[in-house]
């Protein structure tokens, strides 16, 4: 079945105007984005959702395409991105919505399901597991963690940076970020962690002459397009807010996501070693109380809505049945 794709604004209580697309009538099942992507990335999903007999939206997290790209950093706060999601269901479905997430999307819903339990229904977390709140600041983790390295992270928050890196050749961007974190390339060589003296984090990274089956030039092209007009000042603020997000969600640090929850990743995704000594995978949901099932797909890197659309799909519509 095939389900039209409309877009949508909504203004929030603080006054953030936030796009999404949207398809379908039903129950709200809302989808939230990681870096550096948009709405764009549920395109398989929004369909698949909608013709399933719910109300499907993609939002664009603010900071990307559609939606209002604020210029100070702390706007990128967690806690202001999960009332972001709150705003949302608020204004689509007063009685509550599951809510998807992937990479900074599911960090996203897990904040807003913890925060704000009364709203969310369940979750589907992707990719980057809902971990407990570290003992120490990510700024001071990063120091005992990345000494010997350049973290992607660390290098994210020199501001200006990263922006003119990428945004001097935005395709060329979208093809190794996209490629070099999938499973179309090495688990261990990727953008993640470089040589400690590298001065830009995509030397060195093959630029594919052709791309994996599932990233079209069309879509390089259009999330190329969707950073060009605004540029990634706003995508690039999520990760200078990571004290901030620490020091956000401290309050909240006993508290457990008890909604009905799944959990899908992909076996070859790069970021479950960017720890060192670690598998983030080995518990990828130690604060998920309901746990209805983990999914670990093979042949998947970090992409894996993108890298594996009809299996995702299938994997929520068949959670959002059960519930």
């Amino acid at each position: 079945m095939t389900e039209e794709v409309t877009f949508r604004n909504v203004v929030g209580r603080n006054g953030i105007r936030l796009r999404l697309a949207v398809a379908g009538e039903g129950p709200l099942v809302l989808m939230v984005h990681g870096f550096p992507e948009s709405w764009y990335s549920w395109r398989h999903q929004i369909t698949a959702i909608a013709g399933a007999g719910y109300m499907a939206a993609a939002l664009d997290v603010r900071g990307y395409g559609g939606s209002d790209k604020p210029e100070e950093i702390a706007a990128y706060s967690v806690a202001d991105l999960a009332g972001d999601i709150v705003d949302v269901i608020d204004a689509l479905d007063l009685r509550g919505a599951v809510i998807v997430g992937h990479d900074w999307g599911a960090v996203q819903v897990y904040a807003a399901a913890i925060r704000h339990p009364e709203k969310i229904r369940a979750v589907v977390g992707i990719s980057v597991p809902a971990s407990k709140h570290p003992q120490l600041k990510p700024s001071e983790s990063w120091k005992k963690l990345y000494a010997d390295t350049l973290f992607y992270q660390v290098y994210f928050q020199k501001e200006g940076a990263a922006e003119a890196e990428f945004e001097a050749d935005l395709p060329r961007f979208v093809r190794i970020f996209f490629t070099s974190l999938s499973a179309d390339a090495s688990i261990k060589d990727n953008v993640l962690i470089r040589p400690k003296h590298a001065e830009r984090l995509l030397d060195g990274l093959p630029d594919p002459v052709d791309l994996p089956n599932w990233l079209s030039q069309a879509d390089v092209d259009f999330y190329a397009e969707s950073f060009r007009a605004s540029g990634l000042r706003g995508p690039l603020n999520r990760y200078r807010c990571a004290d901030i997000d620490w020091e956000q969600m401290l309050p909240y640090a006993e508290r457990n996501i008890d909604q009905p929850s799944l959990f899908i990743g992909g076996i070859q995704e790069p970021t479950r070693y960017m720890i060192p000594g670690i598998d983030r995978f080995d518990d990828p949901v130690p604060r998920m109380t309901d746990i209805r099932g983990i999914h670990m797909l093979d042949g998947v890197g970090h992409w894996v809505q993108q890298e594996a659309p009809e299996k995702t799909s299938e994997l929520i519509v068949g959670f959002l049945r059960s519930l």
